[in-house]
């Protein structure tokens, strides 16, 4: 009985491992520089500090923060189950550099695309098939390469180690809720305090 209930524990930690990609992930890590920030304060320092760009009902007024890395395909995942929800909710993707070497330049071309939301789209396909997602230049702007890194270490000081690292205000009773890691659109709906 205690090596199955184990052996269910480690099988239940394995697939949430799944769902996030961790900075042990890439091949270096960066060490956070700043002071944490108070879990209380974490929609409003985000909303305030995170850069990215829009996606879903730009007039809603329940605003959703993302913070992934364009080489992460539980962000990809994450993506494609935020889209039935994007009529109803606003959600910003602020892109991070964690995972590799392609994570800046795919962010800051997600940034700079004339259409974010069909440029991530098509790049997230092709992550999702194994094709490594866009190409992108590692000529980057100065300015769009200082937001990506000011979004990740605002990753840092809200204390993720993994991403997707979601940000967001419960619909329904107003709460700051985060959570590292994807999951489906009615987990996201639920999640969020939508009602079905």
């Amino acid at each position: 009985m205690i090596t199955r209930r184990l052996s269910l524990a480690l099988l239940a930690s394995s697939a949430l491992g799944l769902m996030a990609c961790s900075r042990e992930d890439a091949a270096s890590g960066q060490p956070a520089t700043a002071a944490p920030i108070d879990p209380a304060q974490a929609y409003d320092t985000v909303a305030r500090e995170a850069k990215g760009f829009t996606a879903g009902a730009m007039m809603s007024a329940h605003t959703v923060y993302v913070l992934f890395d364009p080489q992460c395909p539980h962000c990809s995942h994450l993506w494609e189950s935020s889209l039935p929800l994007q009529t109803k909710v606003k959600f910003v993707w602020a892109p991070v550099a964690i995972l590799g070497p392609k994570s800046l330049p795919q962010g800051a071309a997600l940034m700079q695309a004339a259409n974010p939301v069909e440029t991530m789209t098509a790049h997230e396909k092709s992550l999702l098939a194994g094709q490594g997602g866009m190409s992108a230049s590692a000529s980057i702007p100065a300015e769009v390469e200082a937001t990506i890194k000011t979004n990740t270490a605002l990753l840092d000081r809200l204390g993720a180690d993994s991403v997707p690292f979601i940000v967001a205000r419960h619909a329904g009773s107003g709460q700051v809720i985060t959570r590292a890691g994807s999951m489906d659109t009615a987990g996201l709906s639920s999640w969020l305090g939508m009602q079905p």
